[in-house]
């Protein structure tokens, strides 16, 4: 039986950071994921990081911002330990329509908007500034597997957690590849971390137009749009509760590119390189599940929804605290597992 200080079941960006960050601190770390790691949400994500997004629950807000603070940081030291990019881009983004405007929203003109970006249609909707990064999930997770490797995480594919038991010495975890033991586990596993998180699905696309289109982020009422560096740009994305389906619909594509296009019209002629399902980890209330389970030594850290690219940093420095035995950076008690329980009493 295998041996380490802390096990992590599940190879996402969330995983993953709390892998890197807890071996930066001195333990040893074996990351076990079901598939190939990094292949699930994490790299389908859209990478926009919208802390002050007016969508964002409140409880959320100061891990959101807490974390978007860190994440130039975080993304510094994850290229670094690579030698691998991630398309960080601190060019911000623009907001139509929002339903409530944030102090850090700054309100655009017509004159404002064509300067920023000449291509784009407001559609008679207010146009908003905030001053918001992104960056490309793919590339951060391929970048963030490889730093933690390079630092001496062990990180395995094709083993399929089953049970995590907790012994008086620690924890065992049983997979499909054998049996493990550590002091401690953190389940990490997004849509597949059980009860009570649920698979949110959402399809986005990819187009590769001839030319530049877009810099700035774009975020309207129906849709999103998101450039890499690359050209192409990211259009997103449903929200869609059914289970485990991955599947793609050509016409929710479409509808997606239609939508797009209203806002920036040489969208609809730009041909679709690639169209993707991933599946959001969601809970009842949108919030995610942060510290100790009803088993000893073992913690959950899941539930991120649509904000898990974001709150990586953040979670994993809170997290490494409580593995770690002590208190977290920031207040987690809106995120507790146990909210369910007494909800349900």
């Amino acid at each position: 039986m295998n041996s380490c200080d802390v096990i992590i079941a599940g190879a996402g960006i969330i995983g993953v950071s709390l892998a890197l960050e807890l071996r930066e601190r001195g333990a040893t770390v074996l990351v076990l994921d079901r598939g190939e790691p990094g292949n699930e949400s994490s790299p389908a994500a859209a990478g926009m990081l919208a802390a002050t997004d007016p969508e964002t629950p409140p409880a959320l807000r100061p891990l959101a911002i807490a974390s978007a603070r860190i994440f130039p940081d975080f993304v510094g030291n994850v290229e670094s330990l690579s030698g691998l990019t991630t398309d960080f881009r601190r060019l911000g983004t623009i907001t139509f329509n929002a339903a409530t405007t944030p102090p850090e929203y700054r309100k655009l003109s017509a004159d404002d908007l064509r300067r920023l970006e000449p291509r784009l249609q407001c559609q008679d909707h207010a146009a908003f500034f905030n001053q918001e990064d992104s960056v490309d999930p793919r590339l951060l997770m391929r970048a963030a597997l490889s730093a933690a490797q390079n630092r001496g995480v062990e990180i395995r594919g094709h083993a399929e957690v089953k049970e995590i038991r907790s012994r008086p010495t620690g924890v065992e975890v049983a997979t499909t590849a054998g049996v493990f033991a550590a002091g401690v586990a953190v389940n990490c596993r997004g849509a597949w971390s059980g009860v009570p998180v649920k698979p949110r699905k959402g399809q986005m696309l990819y187009v590769q137009p001839r030319e530049t289109l877009l810099q700035h982020v774009v975020h309207a009422p129906e849709v999103y749009i998101v450039p890499r560096s690359t050209g192409k740009i990211l259009v997103g994305a449903t929200v869609e509760n059914v289970g485990f389906d991955k599947t793609v619909s050509p016409s929710a594509i479409q509808g997606l590119l239609a939508a797009g296009a209203r806002y920036l019209p040489e969208l609809a002629s730009a041909p679709i390189i690639e169209s993707w399902a991933g599946l959001r980890p969601g809970t009842p209330d949108d919030l995610p599940i942060l510290g100790p389970t009803n088993v000893p030594l073992v913690f959950v850290a899941s539930g991120h929804f649509r904000n898990g690219i974001l709150l990586a940093p953040i979670t994993a420095k809170i997290m490494a605290d409580l593995v770690l035995g002590k208190a977290p950076i920031l207040d987690i008690g809106a995120f507790t597992l146990s909210r369910f329980a007494a909800a349900k009493a």
